[in-house]
């Protein structure tokens, strides 16, 4: 009997998000649905808007299912942003924008990793530090002016353009979670992540390099937050220092309601997917519903709190 009261724990753990989802999504369109939730362009928006999350965010399941956290995410895209738009402004070379752009957030994730790693720093200290690096850079680099891109070819492939109606975020959203969920879940180096962030030592006594994982996740977290900046330049069709501010917490907020747990050892891409466009969900309500900007915040910060207090909730159930 105890077996199978722990069992239905874990299911529920399991599948919150996504009862979560489903009662919000309900309540929305009974509360919202005269004000046009529910029309088709308006959930595609939500998707839209929440696909530069989204990407960070199947990244951020790897950096935490391996027990560390990446502060560094919205500080990266904004200095890709950056980067790639002087480039395109300068050159009008697309394919070596998309290079400084990514070789940058591999750079700064693989650097992040080797601070954890190698100097035994904390990853919340040494990710809050190079985020403030990195903002800065983002900051000096134009004097915080503004830098416009004028390749339409650019623009309408990794931000504006549609394919069949579809937006290309949504499509970008979506290869990248199925490289992802594959990588995850039908992959050694899945199992190696969720290996090191659940027992690190017994990782470690079973062959496994657990410097090397970790490293490898700030890498890819890098990686993938650099082209999230590529998505909001050619969205923006322009560069700004200000792009992802902001966006490491809700790209954490997303992981963990997705059902990753802040200690490691679990984790779920799919489910951050849902956690991501929860939050769209519920930030497109409030402007729906004509909130405040100062209401909208307390809001986010009060999903925050929710998405904290249900991983740690379900720690607990683990534990009994």
């Amino acid at each position: 009997m105890q077996f199978s009261k722990n069992k239905r724990n874990i299911q529920w753990d399991k599948y919150m998000v996504y009862i979560i989802f489903v009662a919000v999504f309900i309540l929305f369109a009974i509360i919202l649905g005269n004000k046009g939730f529910i029309q088709p362009r308006n959930l595609i928006n939500i998707l839209r808007q929440t696909a530069m999350i989204s990407v960070m965010a199947v990244a951020g399941v790897f950096v935490m299912a391996a027990g560390q956290i990446d502060l560094t995410v919205g500080s990266i895209t904004a200095m890709t942003a950056m980067i790639v738009s002087l480039v395109i402004q300068s050159t009008n070379n697309i394919f070596l924008a998309l290079i400084a752009g990514i070789g940058f957030g591999v750079a700064v994730g693989c650097i992040n990793g080797l601070l954890v790693t190698k100097l035994k720093l904390p990853a919340f200290l040494a990710t809050l530090g190079t985020m403030e690096l990195v903002r800065g850079a983002a900051m000096w680099i134009t004097d915080t002016a503004a830098v416009p891109i004028e390749n339409e070819t650019f623009c309408k492939v990794f931000g504006i353009g549609e394919v069949a109606g579809i937006p290309v975020l949504v499509l970008w959203t979506v290869l990248f979670y199925i490289v992802g969920i594959l990588l995850f879940n039908r992959t050694p180096f899945g199992r190696h992540v969720l290996a090191t962030g659940g027992n690190e030592n017994s990782a470690i006594y079973s062959g496994i390099n657990t410097q090397k994982v970790k490293i490898i996740a700030f890498t890819m977290s890098g990686g993938v937050a650099a082209f999230a900046g590529i998505m909001y330049a050619a969205r923006m069709q322009a560069g700004r220092y200000s792009y992802g501010d902001g966006d490491e917490m809700s790209v954490i907020a997303a992981v963990v309601l997705g059902g990753t747990a802040m200690s490691g050892g679990t984790g779920s891409v799919i489910g951050a997917l849902f956690g991501s466009v929860l939050m769209g969900m519920m930030n497109n309500a409030v402007i729906l519903a004509n909130l405040s900007s100062a209401q909208q915040t307390m809001i986010k910060g009060g999903i925050i709190i929710l998405a904290v207090a249900i991983s740690n909730l379900s720690q607990r159930k683990k534990k009994d």
